[in-house]
């Protein structure tokens, strides 16, 4: 009775478990890996680079940049405008204009670059740096990895190396992050 019923388990076994370990040994290509999504809301871009009027926005935006002194309100000011530019390059992609989005979203890059630089001189005169601000920064820069990847996936092959650029800076932002 104890025969029966074990060869009939392990009967089953086999013919539930073989079927998905060949299609897993046959086509590992196939099964994906899952990437979560970064939950980083990123600000309204408000007027593109494609807009006449974007020259104003692009002049305002330095305007206040210069007269900006506190070295945390400025990498937040930088934080800000590249984020924004992140989500202005993702619109010019949806509309078409590729070498435009890739442009703003170096732009941006160039922006978060100039912050880690911005809190090591606010710590070596003394000013705080919060953690939660340090937390929001590489939470930002993971976003911006993320969109960095999907432009790889929608762009075409000869737009691939200035994408590539991008993920250098990214990275070397994500380095000088971990050193804050």
């Amino acid at each position: 009775m104890m025969k029966k019923w074990l060869t009939a388990f392990l009967l089953t076994f086999l013919i539930l478990v073989t079927p998905l370990a060949i299609y897993f040994l046959e086509s590992p290509h196939q099964v994906k890996a899952y990437q979560e999504k970064v939950v980083y809301q990123l600000p309204y871009p408000g007027i593109l680079p494609d807009n006449p009027l974007y020259f104003f926005k692009a002049l305002r935006d330095q305007v206040q940049v210069f007269f900006i002194r506190d070295y945390q309100k400025k990498a937040e000011t930088y934080l800000l405008y590249s984020d924004k530019r992140a989500n202005m390059a993702i619109f010019l992609l949806e509309k078409g204009k590729i070498n435009l989005a890739i442009t703003t979203f170096s732009k941006g890059e160039k922006y978060f670059l100039k912050i880690p630089s911005l809190l090591k001189e606010a710590k070596s005169q003394g000013q705080q740096i919060p953690s939660d601000f340090i937390e929001k920064l590489k939470l930002a820069n993971a976003k911006h990895k993320e969109i960095a990847d999907n432009f790889l996936k929608k762009l075409p092959q000869g737009e691939t190396p200035a994408i590539m650029d991008l993920i250098k800076i990214n990275e070397k932002i994500k380095t000088d992050l971990e050193k804050l």
